[in-house]
This record gives C-alpha cells, sequence and structure tokens, in this order.
C-alpha cells in the first residue's frame, strides 16, 4: 500500500503569497500552483523539461520557476488559514509521472478539496479512464493535456520514442475524448510551447483543430533550460511569438479561422483574415498578449524574467507595451 505523501512542491510566487517564504513579487499569480514531489526525476525525457528521466536540471525547476519542496500539512494549513484578501482564484497541480503518483494525486486533491472550494485544474499525462472518474467525482473543475509539440513528427522527436519518452500523439488525443465524455470540452484546455521547431503555420493548425473539437489552446514561449536536452536551443522570438497569440486569439474567440489566414513562403503569417479596423481593435486591448491557458491563470515569468520584454503578460498592458507589440507583429526581420 502506497505511504500518503509528505512533501509537495509549490511554485516560489504562490509559496510567497501563502507565507511559506519572504519574497517580493513583480506580479501576483492569480493561480496558486502545486506540483507532486517525488525524489527523483519524472519516468518521462521530454527534451525541453528539467523534471525529464534524462536531464541534469535541479528538480525544483519547471520551466524557468523555482519549486522548493514544503511539508505537504504546513502547505494546506496555510491554505486553510488563506486570507480573503489573497488574489487565488484557482489551484493547479502539475504532474509528474512517477511510480504511484496517481495515488500522490488523488490524496493531495481530497485534502485541498477538504480545505477550499476554490477550483482545482491539474495538468496531467494521459490517465486511464477510472482515474478520470476518481478526479471527477472529487471535484475537479478542469484538466490540461500537454500535447507541448505542434505536430506529431516533432511531439515523438521531443516527448515520445525519438527522445526515449513514453508518450505518443494518438493516445494523447485517446485521452482527450475520454476527458471530454466526463468533464465535457469547456472544462479541457491543451498547452502547445511555441518555438521547438515549429513554423507559426503549425502552431496556428493546431490551435484551430483543437478549436474545432471545442477545445482552447493556452500557449507557453519554449525556455531553454541547462540540463535538458534541448539546453543550447533558441527561444522563439517575439514577433514570431506574437502572431501565434493574436492568430490563437482570433480563433479562440471566433473572429476568424486559418482557412481566411495568408502565410509567406516561411509559413509566417502576413494576413490574419479580418478586417483592418477589427484587427486594429483586438490589438489595442492587449488581452491577446495576457497568459492563456485555464481561466484566472497569469503564470508570472513563467518563461521569462522580469525587466525584460514578456511573451505572456500577467496583468493588463500599458499603452506603451501595446505600441511595442504593433511594432512586433509586423516584424519578419
Amino acid at each position: 500500500m502506497p505511504i500518503n505523501p509528505e512533501f509537495i512542491r509549490v511554485s516560489i510566487g504562490t509559496a510567497s503569497c501563502l507565507g511559506l517564504n519572504d519574497m517580493k513579487l513583480d506580479a501576483i499569480p492569480t493561480t496558486a500552483y502545486l506540483m507532486l514531489f517525488h525524489q527523483g526525476k519524472c519516468i518521462a525525457n521530454c527534451a525541453f523539461c528539467s523534471q525529464a528521466r534524462e536531464s541534469t536540471s535541479k528538480s525544483d525547476r519547471l520551466s524557468r520557476i523555482q519549486w522548493p519542496k514544503f511539508d505537504l500539512l504546513n502547505v494546506l494549513a496555510q491554505f486553510k488559514n488563506l486570507k480573503t484578501s489573497l488574489p487565488f482564484k484557482r489551484i493547479c497541480i502539475q504532474v509528474i509521472n512517477y511510480p504511484n503518483f496517481f495515488y500522490d494525486l488523488l490524496y493531495i486533491v481530497q485534502e485541498v478539496r477538504k480545505i477550499t472550494s476554490l477550483p482545482i485544474s491539474i495538468s496531467c499525462q494521459p490517465l486511464k479512464k477510472d482515474q478520470i472518474i476518481k478526479l471527477y467525482n472529487l471535484g475537479v473543475d478542469r484538466m490540461g493535456v500537454p500535447f507541448d509539440a505542434a505536430t506529431p513528427d516533432l511531439f515523438y522527436k521531443i516527448k515520445g520514442k525519438g527522445n526515449k519518452s513514453p508518450y505518443k500523439w494518438e493516445k494523447h488525443q485517446k485521452y482527450i475524448e475520454n476527458l471530454k465524455e466526463i468533464f465535457g470540452t469547456k472544462n479541457i484546455t491543451t498547452h502547445l510551447i511555441v518555438g521547438m521547431g515549429e513554423t507559426e503555420k503549425d502552431a496556428v493548425k493546431f490551435i484551430q483543430n483543437f478549436k474545432n473539437l471545442g477545445i482552447n489552446t493556452g500557449i507557453f514561449a519554449f525556455t531553454p533550460l541547462k540540463g535538458t536536452k534541448m539546453e543550447k536551443e533558441v527561444p522563439p522570438t517575439i514577433p514570431h511569438y506574437r502572431r501565434i497569440q493574436l492568430a490563437r486569439f482570433i480563433i479562440i474567440y471566433e473572429y476568424g479561422k486559418i482557412t481566411n489566414m495568408k502565410f509567406d513562403n516561411h509559413d509566417r503569417i502576413i494576413d490574419f483574415g479580418i478586417d483592418n479596423d477589427k484587427l486594429h481593435h483586438i490589438i489595442q486591448s492587449g488581452i491577446p498578449f495576457q497568459t492563456t491557458g485555464c481561466p484566472n491563470c497569469n503564470r508570472p515569468f513563467y518563461n521569462e524574467r522580469p525587466g525584460k520584454k514578456l511573451y505572456n503578460y500577467p496583468k493588463i498592458l500599458s499603452s506603451k507595451e501595446i505600441d511595442e507589440i504593433f511594432k512586433d507583429i509586423w516584424d519578419y526581420s
């Protein structure tokens, strides 16, 4: 019989909000981010991930964020005494793959649900149908499916057999179908990491294909991490990322479709398929360039350092930031 987990990882910004450490925050997280603790690496071997089996990165990292471990009972106590003035609107639990991980996940969800009514999201590798039902019955609100790579070929090379990792594109698709039966499409999010070798057209196809299934895509920027297989790869350029952000917004909120968009001979977006006035209004709002994912997720500085130009803005943009975005979108240099 597995032993109840003693520890849990908490993103450093969330830990600060919970009073578990003392750290000045440039942006306050609106979701509390937790991660299962395991004394070792993930079974999977995703080439970009610090948790990967063959990674030499520290185990307290996910993307560029630190996730120190804390006593689970202490973390639960902090949630129980959570001040209403704190900004948390949701709890997100990140799952890594190891023996008995589902037992740990189930136990943590049960204990969290006892002390808070905040909605719970889980980002997890494919689960069995009976496992999905158990999470649903415990009151889990949303499920995130980390496809991460935009095409089956990239998936194979980065997350699948091509990198000695167990995941298969087809199994992730089946997982989506099982989730749809239980959670419904509106409560599923898939994830795409931009900058891992896809073209802009590849990324937009990915977003459109899942939108056609009724599922929204949250996008991240690839972050090269020391000790991972992809540590020497370069992150996406800001213009590349901005155009995908804008295309995503247009598709998700049904202002247009990929079939109306035009691409150059490098598969870069040169026409977003909607009239100029509407396009200008959408860009001017700044909303397409804020963090995407589950509702009330702002992921401060997950892919970037404070003081640098941001891929995903964790709060409302300034007029100066929006002016820069207008320039970035049409930069093909």
